[in-house]
């Protein structure tokens, strides 16, 4: 009798770490597809990075220790995910018009200066590009941002100025 509530108690604990899963990527499928597409620019190759990356999470949620942190985690793999996708198809990506229009930091007003944003950030590097979309583009903080691409703020803060600095004198040119 005591086998049987162990394994009771083992399938409702695998239970609700599925239903925990579920809820996570529920809760955030619209941003991982958002990010996912902002570095791949295509409808389809986004949705198959999206799917890697709940393949991949879900192999692994057992490993996130903390539920604070699922979401820095999530976002993670997905970023790891999409930078592999694009070295494993040697694909240029270039930024999507329409992820600068969807954004409240720019002058929407301004067709070209849109265009040479875009061109700005297409001249940035991987790491550069990724700190530049999650803070503009997905708005999340320097903290966590930090977070999910474990490096210390310090060095987060410079790549963002790195990259500001950079997209500032192609503007220029």
């Amino acid at each position: 009798m005591e086998t049987l509530a162990i394994g009771f108690s083992k399938n409702k604990l695998l239970r609700e770490r599925e239903n925990s899963f579920l809820s996570l990527i529920n809760e955030n499928q619209e941003k991982l597809y958002r990010i996912a597409y902002s570095y791949v620019k295509n409808k389809d190759d986004a949705l198959d990075i999206v799917q890697e990356t709940v393949y991949k999470a879900y192999l692994s949620y057992h490993k996130v220790k903390k539920i604070q942190y699922e979401n820095t985690w999530l976002t993670k793999i997905l970023i790891n995910t999409s930078i592999d996708f694009i070295k494993k198809n040697k694909k240029v990506v270039t930024t999507d018009i329409k992820l600068i229009e969807n954004t409240s930091h720019f002058n929407n007003d301004n067709l070209q200066q849109k265009v040479e944003i875009k061109e700005a950030i297409d001249k940035l590097n991987e790491k550069q590009k990724t700190v530049i979309i999650l803070r503009f583009y997905e708005d999340m903080k320097l903290e966590e941002i930090a977070k999910i691409l474990e490096s210390p703020v310090s060095t987060i803060k410079s790549i963002l100025y790195r990259a500001l600095n950079e997209m500032n004198i192609n503007l220029k040119e």
